[in-house]
């Protein structure tokens, strides 16, 4: 099912001509109402006479998420606080939140492309949704809320946390779709199978899981212990939140909406875009966006793009998947490790449950690299050679991923902290000195 074929499947030379015209425009509005991008934008010598198509986008500055801060809290609002009709802002745990300004017209935009990928993943009007991301300042609830609505679909607003609540309404609701993060997904199904109501008895048949990095182990994980399809939906909060792009049922990649949202990839180091098809750093320019444009937001993810038309039928240009962040990748004694990678050994082997713990710290001027991961129930026991022997194994295997031996450190099932949102599965001393 396609929501809106005319976009979806458009030409990619129409496509080209919509995304030029809709730049020119955006670059004319943040130019006159943002004097953050006018200065930038005279810094470098050019105006938006200079903009002519969607090619000259290289020209543009770039917007990085500090910008952001120093602009704290509306700096960076294009539209006047009278037509900001809603906030919201990330957690800022690591200093003032980014917040971010949305006009009734980009709330309207936001609800058509989330319901571009309800569409695709199969959830009609017909279909309840229960909602497991955060409400409030974070994008991911009201995001998938106004989507639902907007489909004719019915919500049902758990919010996160309240795990027995939210598996005996999932129940008695009868909803065939759950949005949350992965990591929670994984929390609510360890729930379930604990509880008296039998997997067996739930309607639950689609997975819309995003808001942190997962792997195609974690999507198998997820649709073996839930009974579903796991689908990605991707979204940020600088851009617009969940929504900017979202698979479809081959999931051969993240269709992004590029008739709103115009990506590039680049080398995180030169600045300069990667051939297609190359790997680099993900960038977004907001094509359609009132209340806060960013051009050209260095995103930090890194992955890349596929422009060959989808068997689904839809031309919409589609992302890799994430491979991390180039803010989260860890330097270890020289070498570069994603958490990701990790994760991804830790799935594909049978003994383990997908919680895990990486810490890093200093000692002797000597980085140290432990994971702590959690054995499943039925392979824990107190017989010291068998524990060794599946300590070696997975140690091993992560040591011909990475090219690093770490210490591994195997602790008993539920002994690892569990998320209601955004898993934390790093913790780097090395910060802290």
């Amino acid at each position: 099912m396609i929501w809106n074929e005319t976009i979806e499947c458009m030409e990619r030379e129409d496509m080209q001509k919509l995304q030029s015209l809709r730049l020119k425009r955006v670059v004319e509005h943040a130019y006159h109402n943002t004097p953050f991008y006018r200065k930038k934008m005279q810094e470098l010598g050019i105006t938006p006479d200079d903009i002519n198509s969607i090619d000259d986008i290289v020209k543009l500055p770039f917007t990085v998420k500090q910008d952001l801060r120093d602009n704290y809290p509306f700096g960076l609002m294009a539209s006047p606080m009278s037509e900001i009709v809603r906030l919201h802002a990330s957690s800022g745990t690591t200093g003032k939140p980014i917040v971010v300004g949305y006009t009734r017209k980009d709330l309207s935009i936001w609800a058509e492309v989330v319901s571009r990928c309800l569409t695709a993943y199969g959830v009609t009007k017909n279909d309840l949704v229960q909602v497991s991301y955060g409400y409030g300042l974070f994008t991911g609830g009201l995001g998938l809320h106004s989507g639902v609505e907007n489909i004719g679909g019915t919500v049902i607003p758990m919010s996160s946390g309240n795990t027995q609540k939210q598996i005996q309404l999932m129940h008695d609701f009868g909803a065939k779709a759950l949005a949350c993060t992965p990591s929670y997904a994984l929390y609510l199904a360890e729930t379930i199978r604990k509880s008296d109501i039998p997997l067996s008895d739930f309607a639950l048949k689609v997975g819309i899981f995003g808001a942190e990095p997962w792997t195609e182990n974690m999507r198998k994980e997820l649709e073996e212990k839930l009974n579903i399809k796991a689908y990605d939906i991707y979204g940020l909060t600088e851009i617009s939140g969940p929504g900017v792009g979202g698979e479809c049922e081959c999931q051969n990649g993240t269709h992004l909406w590029e008739d709103h949202f115009f990506p590039e990839i680049i080398d995180p180091v030169t600045l300069k875009p990667v051939e297609p098809g190359q790997q680099g750093e993900l960038v977004f320019t907001t094509l359609t966006k009132e209340g806060m444009p960013m051009i050209r937001y260095r995103t930090r993810d890194l992955t890349h793009l596929i422009y060959d038309k989808c068997d689904c039928g839809r031309t919409a240009v589609r992302m890799g998947r994430i491979l991390g962040r180039s803010d989260d990748m860890l330097i270890i004694r020289g070498v570069n490790v994603f958490p990701s990678q990790v994760e991804s050994v830790i799935l594909e082997m049978q003994e383990f449950e997908p919680m895990y713990l990486i810490v890093v710290d200093r000692v002797n001027n000597t980085d140290t690299f432990q994971i702590k991961v959690e054995v499943r129930p039925e392979f824990y026991t107190d017989e010291m050679n068998k524990m060794l022997t599946i300590k070696q194994k997975i140690t091993n295997r992560i040591q011909s991923v990475i090219g690093l031996q770490p210490d591994i450190k195997i602790v008993e099932p539920g002994s690892i902290e569990r998320s209601m949102g955004k898993a934390k599965h790093v913790i780097d001393n090395r910060k802290l000195v």
